[in-house]
């Protein structure tokens, strides 16, 4: 009765999920409402309020038979690879690796089914996934998270799911990216997400490469970017829409909905003898690399990638179980991603926490409200996101009274001046209580981090600006290293594990090295453990360049580590300039340097390979369009602030630029002059610099999908504005 009890509770959830997402009057209502008609005797999801969390309903474990008795014989099957699974790389997606227990990672492999069935038996009745429907935050167990997982698993096998091929998910986070990834994996195919700002054709690439028998859009939008393309698509078999309903009844096209009614044609056995055949050192999921550096691979990583990643990676970060503590965290980053992906669904299933969904609108301004409603125990943000929360700060400061300024000018110097000089320590002067409490802690809780006590960043470089601000609100934010090829973090930093600049200590288990070291002590950082990938799919040689005779990942990052084994991150191997001289530059110290000096500058970029001398390409600070999130031509605050400050009026960078306002460009040469006196030599100088019209943008094609700075793609974009420092040079 119990089972039957929380198979008609997923269902009626997927009515509602599917219900509230359909425009009033839109094309398929009326069809999809009177198909839900069937689902009428369903049982609502749990609504925030003081109601118990099972809202009356009785989980017992006989519910959950399925994932028990599966349990039970996977445990009996651990896995022992067999002599012929020698390689510690593959190119194949239905190809097997040799699991790399060593004696610094002796844990036994295990399958994402079994990570998901421990959880099941701790923390069956928790709630896993809140969703807003309607201005209504509501709420899945991980009991009924469960049951929807296997239902998406069965639909994906009815509609063709062949083994090592992939389903492809091409939308916005949500609890149905969860459970289609969930139960892609459980139906024996690999999930592989797709950025929603991809173009139809980086769609077809992704989607023709890892063989998607099916993929999931959120929208109309991404559906017709598949649409485009199918005819070159002969994996795929069918689409599936969740957050609208197709403009018309179209082949092969169906909704969640329809996808879980195929489900339940299929025998829970037939399931059942898939999942007992899986193995942890096979291939789960597909992360593309966002093509910084070059073109797109797909990053093949096993499940055993993916389940000891989200163990022993998070509790480095000092994450906490659901018996300790439920973690509260908000998806927002996109994952298709491996840090988000990482961070929000794999280890929120390992530890039981509550993962609660934004809005898609989310970096465009509504995060913060979301924050606020949720209030995470923990966040993660790329560094653009810190940023962003730095500069709203900034802003309303500017325009608050001058008392309400000098307080939190005060608090905060206070603050930072503690935190730089005894870091870590709980004995803190009442001065520093004091600001904390009649200042920063409000601060902190208008943005929503009243309850916060982990925030990490990772992905790119972060300022010391932004760092130095966050420390003097009492937020620390803690770093982590690693790359989709490590499964996420290798390196990571917490509350007991943090030192400033740094990126953090390796992960208990892993092992690291730098070779080719310099003089001080900088070398291209090589990995080696669990995390590491099981290499590129169909890409022979570039999984050799990668992974050498030994196992070690060469990452192509050059950094340092201290005596105390923390990580700090110079460059990229291939980002190293080599001047004509023959001096080999790291561009990001200078970079960063340069950002430091001139809190004007949004983004620096140091030009010199090949070249008799340095020059640099700078944007200036302005604000995003709420809408688009693109660069408009206004003047953040701060920006203006310095504007004034050099004795200039200006308030756009049109201004600046077009007059090359005498002010600015003075207070940036000066800048400039600044960060050449404290550099090591003579050809470490800027010799010349430009500004941009126009700030980096991912719509420009100077910023990846996480904000890192595409270099080759700038280089050709403004080869021309390059060119002229050193055409001049010749005259």
């Amino acid at each position: 009765m119990s089972e039957m009890l929380l198979l008609r509770s997923a269902n009626s959830i997927l009515r509602t999920m599917f219900l509230s997402r359909l425009r009033p009057g839109g094309p398929g209502c009326v069809r999809k409402l009177s198909l839900n008609l069937q689902y009428q005797q369903g049982i609502r999801p749990n609504v925030t309020s003081s109601s118990s969390l099972t809202d009356g309903q009785t989980l017992s474990k006989e519910s959950l038979s399925h994932a028990l008795v599966l349990s039970s014989s996977e445990k009996e099957k651990d896995v022992q690879p067999d002599g012929s699974e020698e390689k510690l790389w593959t190119t194949r997606a239905d190809g097997r690796v040799r699991t790399r227990i060593h004696p610094t990672c002796p844990q036994p492999p295990y399958t994402v089914h079994q990570m998901f069935s421990e959880t099941l038996d701790k923390y069956g009745d928790l709630r896993a996934i809140g969703f807003k429907r309607q201005g209504t935050w509501e709420h899945i167990s991980y009991s009924q998270y469960y049951l929807l997982a296997r239902k998406a698993a069965k639909g994906f096998l009815k509609l063709g799911l062949e083994p090592a091929h992939s389903v492809a998910i091409l939308g916005f986070n949500s609890p149905e990216w969860f459970f289609s990834a969930v139960g892609t994996i459980f139906a024996g195919g690999i999930v592989t997400g797709i950025y929603t700002t991809s173009s139809p054709e980086a769609c077809q690439h992704i989607a023709h490469d890892s063989r998607a028998n099916v993929i999931v859009v959120d929208t109309q939008k991404q559906l017709e970017k598949i649409l485009k393309t199918w005819k070159d698509l002969p994996h795929l078999k069918a689409v599936v829409i969740y957050g609208e309903a197709p403009p018309e009844k179209m082949a092969s096209v169906y909704t969640m909905e329809e996808l879980m009614e195929l489900g339940d044609e299929l025998p829970e056995e037939a399931l059942d003898s898939i999942i007992n055949t899986q193995q942890p050192n096979q291939c789960c999921v597909l992360v593309y690399t966002s093509g910084t550096t070059g073109s797109p691979k797909g990053v093949m990583l096993s499940q055993d990638n993916i389940t000891w990643t989200a163990r022993y990676g998070s509790q480095a970060g000092n994450i906490q179980p659901a018996e300790v503590q439920q973690e509260v965290v908000v998806s927002y980053l996109p994952l298709s991603h491996i840090a988000a992906q990482i961070y929000d669904l794999w280890t929120g299933i390992q530890w039981g926490a509550q993962v609660c969904f934004a809005e898609p609108d989310a970096l465009k301004g509504s995060l913060v409200n979301t924050l606020r409603e949720v209030e995470p125990t923990s966040h993660m943000g790329v560094p653009r996101v810190w940023e962003k929360f730095m500069e709203q700060i900034q802003a309303v400061a500017a325009q608050s009274g001058f008392i309400r300024r000098k307080m939190l000018l005060w608090a905060m110097s206070v603050t930072l001046e503690q935190n730089l000089t005894c870091p870590g320590s709980d004995l803190k002067p009442f001065t520093a209580r004091l600001a904390d409490y009649l200042v920063l802690a409000k601060v902190r809780q208008a943005l929503g981090f009243a309850k916060c006590q982990k925030s990490f960043y990772g992905a790119a470089p972060m300022t010391a600006e932004t760092q130095h601000f966050f420390l003097g609100l009492n937020i620390p934010l803690y770093a982590g290293y690693g790359l989709s090829e490590t499964s996420g973090p290798h390196f990571m930093s917490g509350p007991c594990n943090y030192r400033l600049y740094s990126s953090g200590k390796v992960v208990p288990g892993c092992l690291a090295k730098l070779v080719n070291e310099d003089a001080e002590g900088i070398g291209e950082i090589c990995l080696w453990g669990r995390t590491i990938f099981m290499g590129y799919l169909n890409m022979e040689d570039k999984t050799r360049e990668a992974i050498d005779a030994e196992g070690w990942l060469h990452t192509g990052d050059m950094g340092r580590l201290d005596t105390d084994g923390f990580l700090y991150i110079t460059g990229r191997l291939k980002e190293l300039i080599i001047t004509a001289g023959g001096e080999n530059v790291p561009p990001v110290p200078i970079e960063e340097a340069v950002k430091m000096e001139l809190p004007i500058v949004s983004n620096a970029m140091l030009i010199g390979d090949q070249r008799k001398f340095l020059s640099m390409l700078l944007t200036l600070k302005c604000v995003l369009d709420p809408d688009t999130s693109e660069p408009t031509d206004s003047l953040t605050e701060p920006a203006v602030a310095f504007c004034q400050r050099v004795g200039s009026k200006a308030t756009t960078v049109s201004e600046i630029v077009g007059t090359k306002d005498e002010a600015v460009y003075q207070a940036i040469e000066q800048g400039i002059q600044s960060v050449n006196r404290n550099a090591a030599a003579r050809p470490y100088h800027i010799q010349k610099w430009a500004i941009l019209q126009r700030d980096f943008s991912i719509s420009g094609g100077e910023l990846g999908p996480t904000m890192k700075v595409k270099r080759l793609t700038v280089l050709e974009k403004y080869k021309d504005i390059i060119d002229s420092f050193y055409q001049e040079q010749k005259k």
